[in-house]
Parts: C-alpha cells; structure tokens; sequence
C-alpha cells in the first residue's frame, strides 16, 4: 500500500454506486411531469454529480424558483420510488473498500446526493459503518466547489497531500485540483475518459479494483 496517502474520498453515484441510468431516467421523469423540455440521457447524465438544485438549475437555466422547486419534489419521489431496495454497488466495491479499511486507511463519501438521500442509501444496505465521515451537497457546497472536501481534511487533520479523491465526473476531479489534491478518475460512470484527463487525475481506472494498484 501506498502510505503517501492517509485518506480516501470516493464519490457514490457512478463511482460506488450504478446508479447513472436510474438518476438520468428519473430526470427525464420529473421534466415530462412539469411540462418542461426532456433532456436527453447524455444531458441528463451530464449533470450527475451536483447537487439536486443546481443540477436542475443547470439543466433548466430559464426556469424560475418555483419550477425548480417542483422538479425537485418530483425527482425525489420517483427516485426513492424507483430505489427501495439496497444500493446497486459496481462490482467489488464493498470488498475493496473493506480491505482498505481494513489496511488502515481512512474513507469517507463526498456526494452531490443530499444528506437524506445518502443516509438511505447507507441504511438500505446496511453499509454506514464502513465509513469514517461523508459530506453532502445540501450541508456543504455543491461540486465543484472543493468545500466538502476540505471539512473533510480538516476532520482528519489531513493535508490535500495525504487524501486522495475517487469519481467519475469532471466535478469531482475539478474540485479535487482546486485544492492540489491527488485524484483519480473511473471510466464507468457518467463522464468519458477524455473529459477526466482534462483535470490531470494520476490515473484513470477502468474497473474499481484497480483502485488497489494506486494506494
């Protein structure tokens, strides 16, 4: 193992969690339900990361506060109609990230999903105590906005240095660069490769066991 690094930050959608179809189609759902323009999938899985309002914001930029409002109550509902079951995780995440407790390091979750909505996820799979900590959009900053991820290194009285973040998006490896944090990019998610590279990751990995190859 690597010890340059003393703490791992992972996001959860498209990185742990397979979840890109799911939060794409229920984009789709909620624009159709408030007569809104549909975005495409590619538009929809675009904005995967940030936070739920800024994400709609993004997607609707003429739309006033009451329209995004109502797109993100009808979001809400059909996504925890469509996820109520446990968390669909890429193959050996739960494993890997044992072992990497396991080998003493620390791990949290920086997420664009809200506190509720990560908390659920955690209870659904019965998975919150493999975690050290976890930063949520509507507590903190949305992405790309590095702020989560300095409470996170200040929890820890860890350096950018000695933490290493873990998405698939572009917001994720931007805020990560904000503060000269190592980074590493995932192919599977909702963002290509060629995006990733843009924000000089030290690596992008196609399978998230090849996580242990960098730590």
């Amino acid at each position: 193992m690597n010890h340059q690094y003393k703490l791992l930050i992972f996001d959860w959608d498209g990185t742990l969690c397979d979840s890109v179809t799911t939060i794409s189609n229920c984009i789709q759902h909620a624009a159709k339900q408030q007569g809104l323009p549909i975005p495409s999938f590619s538009e929809a899985s675009n904005i995967i990361g940030l936070g739920l309002k800024e994400a709609v914001t993004y997607l609707f930029p003429n739309a006033d506060d009451e329209v995004i409002a109502a797109v993100v109550q009808s979001y809400s509902s059909y996504y925890r109609e469509k996820n109520a079951g446990p968390t669909d995780f890429f193959p050996q995440v739960l494993e890997v990230l044992a072992e990497i407790k396991q080998s003493g390091y620390l791990i949290a979750v920086a997420t664009g999903k809200s506190r509720a909505g990560l908390n659920r996820a955690f209870a659904a799979s019965d998975i919150e105590d493999l975690f050290h900590d976890s930063r949520c959009a509507d507590e903190t900053a949305s992405k790309p906005n590095p702020l989560m991820l300095t409470e996170l290194l200040e929890k820890f009285d860890v350096s950018a240095g000695q933490a290493l973040m873990v998405g698939d998006t572009e917001f994720d490896l931007d805020m990560a660069q904000q503060i000269n944090m190592p980074r590493l990019g995932v192919t599977y998610g909702a963002h290509a490769k060629d995006r990733l590279l843009k924000f000089e990751p030290i690596a992008c990995i196609d399978c998230f066991s090849d996580l242990l190859k960098y730590i």
